[in-house]
Protein backbone atom coordinates (compact mmCIF):
# COMPACT_ATOMS: atom_id res chain seq x y z
CA UNK A 1 0.00 0.00 0.00
CA UNK A 2 3.34 2.16 0.87
CA UNK A 3 4.73 1.29 -2.59
CA UNK A 4 1.40 2.29 -4.43
CA UNK A 5 1.44 5.94 -2.51
CA UNK A 6 4.65 6.75 -3.27
CA UNK A 7 4.12 5.91 -7.27
CA UNK A 8 1.44 7.94 -6.79
CA UNK A 9 3.02 10.70 -5.66
CA UNK A 10 6.20 10.26 -7.94
CA UNK A 11 3.63 10.20 -11.02
CA UNK A 12 1.97 13.53 -9.98
CA UNK A 13 5.51 15.51 -9.59
CA UNK A 14 6.97 14.14 -12.79
CA UNK A 15 3.56 15.51 -14.20
CA UNK A 16 3.89 18.63 -12.71
CA UNK A 17 7.38 19.09 -13.83
CA UNK A 18 6.81 17.76 -17.60
CA UNK A 19 3.32 20.42 -17.48
CA UNK A 20 5.23 23.97 -18.27
CA UNK A 21 2.99 26.90 -16.93
CA UNK A 22 3.97 30.04 -18.66
CA UNK A 23 5.35 33.00 -16.48
CA UNK A 24 4.75 36.86 -17.01
CA UNK A 25 7.15 39.24 -15.94
CA UNK A 26 7.77 42.94 -16.13
CA UNK A 27 10.53 45.40 -16.41
CA UNK A 28 11.61 47.13 -13.50
CA UNK A 29 11.39 50.90 -14.11
CA UNK A 30 13.07 53.34 -11.69
CA UNK A 31 11.25 57.02 -11.31
CA UNK A 32 13.40 59.12 -9.63
CA UNK A 33 11.25 61.46 -6.94
CA UNK A 34 13.70 63.93 -6.15
CA UNK A 35 13.10 66.97 -9.30
CA UNK A 36 16.83 67.65 -9.14
CA UNK A 37 17.41 64.41 -10.55
CA UNK A 38 14.58 64.14 -12.95
CA UNK A 39 11.63 63.39 -10.93
CA UNK A 40 8.54 65.08 -10.81
CA UNK A 41 8.54 68.83 -10.13
CA UNK A 42 5.46 68.40 -8.31
CA UNK A 43 7.56 66.67 -5.31
CA UNK A 44 9.78 69.84 -4.88
CA UNK A 45 7.18 70.94 -2.11
CA UNK A 46 6.90 67.70 -0.27
CA UNK A 47 10.62 66.80 -0.76
CA UNK A 48 11.26 70.32 1.11
CA UNK A 49 8.67 69.98 3.90
CA UNK A 50 10.16 66.38 4.78
CA UNK A 51 13.84 68.31 4.85
CA UNK A 52 12.70 70.93 6.85
CA UNK A 53 10.82 68.40 9.76
CA UNK A 54 14.37 66.81 9.82
CA UNK A 55 16.18 69.51 10.62
CA UNK A 56 16.86 70.02 14.26
CA UNK A 57 19.06 73.65 14.34
CA UNK A 58 18.07 76.72 14.25
CA UNK A 59 20.25 79.22 11.69
CA UNK A 60 21.56 81.93 14.41
CA UNK A 61 24.73 82.66 12.34
CA UNK A 62 25.27 86.65 11.45
CA UNK A 63 24.40 87.55 7.71
CA UNK A 64 28.04 86.27 5.76
CA UNK A 65 28.09 89.79 3.67
CA UNK A 66 30.68 92.00 5.55
CA UNK A 67 30.24 95.84 6.25
CA UNK A 68 33.01 97.49 3.45
CA UNK A 69 33.86 100.34 6.29
CA UNK A 70 34.52 97.70 9.14
CA UNK A 71 36.49 95.50 6.66
CA UNK A 72 38.70 98.56 5.91
CA UNK A 73 39.11 99.65 9.37
CA UNK A 74 40.56 96.06 10.28
CA UNK A 75 42.91 95.84 7.42
CA UNK A 76 43.85 99.43 8.37
CA UNK A 77 44.31 97.71 11.90
CA UNK A 78 46.02 94.54 10.86
CA UNK A 79 48.20 97.15 8.94
CA UNK A 80 49.07 99.33 12.14
CA UNK A 81 50.06 96.59 14.57
CA UNK A 82 51.82 94.82 11.19
CA UNK A 83 54.12 97.92 11.29
CA UNK A 84 54.14 98.67 14.68
CA UNK A 85 55.72 95.56 15.47
CA UNK A 86 58.26 95.71 12.37
CA UNK A 87 59.27 98.77 13.83
CA UNK A 88 60.18 97.84 17.39
CA UNK A 89 61.77 94.43 15.96
CA UNK A 90 63.65 96.11 13.57
CA UNK A 91 64.68 99.09 16.23
CA UNK A 92 65.58 96.34 18.46
CA UNK A 93 67.55 94.21 16.42
CA UNK A 94 71.46 95.76 15.89
CA UNK A 95 74.60 94.20 14.88
CA UNK A 96 74.76 92.62 18.16
CA UNK A 97 71.82 91.16 18.65
CA UNK A 98 68.88 92.56 20.78
CA UNK A 99 69.44 95.59 22.48
CA UNK A 100 67.71 95.58 25.84
CA UNK A 101 68.56 98.87 26.80
CA UNK A 102 65.57 100.16 24.79
CA UNK A 103 62.84 99.28 27.70
CA UNK A 104 59.76 101.39 27.82
CA UNK A 105 56.80 102.39 27.15
CA UNK A 106 55.24 103.87 23.83
CA UNK A 107 52.12 104.67 22.52
CA UNK A 108 50.40 104.59 19.17
CA UNK A 109 47.36 106.12 18.48
CA UNK A 110 44.88 103.92 20.52
CA UNK A 111 47.52 101.19 21.09
CA UNK A 112 50.34 101.35 24.46
CA UNK A 113 53.31 99.33 23.96
CA UNK A 114 55.12 97.99 26.99
CA UNK A 115 58.36 96.81 26.30
CA UNK A 116 61.06 95.23 28.94
CA UNK A 117 63.53 92.61 29.52
CA UNK A 118 62.21 89.26 31.80
CA UNK A 119 63.85 86.25 32.73
CA UNK A 120 62.68 84.47 29.60
CA UNK A 121 63.95 87.43 27.16
CA UNK A 122 62.03 90.63 25.68
CA UNK A 123 58.78 90.96 26.84
CA UNK A 124 56.34 93.19 24.45
CA UNK A 125 52.75 93.92 25.65
CA UNK A 126 50.59 95.36 23.74
CA UNK A 127 47.17 97.11 25.21
CA UNK A 128 44.41 98.50 23.49
CA UNK A 129 43.46 101.76 25.46
CA UNK A 130 39.89 101.18 24.08
CA UNK A 131 38.84 97.89 25.33
CA UNK A 132 41.31 97.18 27.79
CA UNK A 133 42.61 93.62 25.26
CA UNK A 134 45.91 92.78 25.80
CA UNK A 135 48.67 90.86 24.46
CA UNK A 136 51.72 89.76 25.17
CA UNK A 137 54.33 88.38 23.17
CA UNK A 138 57.93 87.33 24.41
CA UNK A 139 60.94 87.58 22.18
CA UNK A 140 62.98 84.43 23.83
CA UNK A 141 66.59 85.90 24.31
CA UNK A 142 69.38 84.02 22.33
CA UNK A 143 72.69 85.00 24.33
CA UNK A 144 73.55 87.32 27.39
CA UNK A 145 73.08 84.21 30.10
CA UNK A 146 69.14 84.34 30.22
CA UNK A 147 69.25 80.46 29.43
CA UNK A 148 70.40 80.75 25.66
CA UNK A 149 72.97 80.52 23.84
CA UNK A 150 76.42 82.30 25.58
Amino acid sequence: MMSRLLTAITAVAIAGLLVAVPVQAQDFVYQPQNPAFGGSPANFSWMFQGAQAQKDFEDDRPDFRRDPLQNFQDQLQRRILNELSREIVGTRIGDSGIDFGQEGRFEFGDFFVEVEEGPDGLRIQIINALTGDESTVTVPSLGGGLGGLP
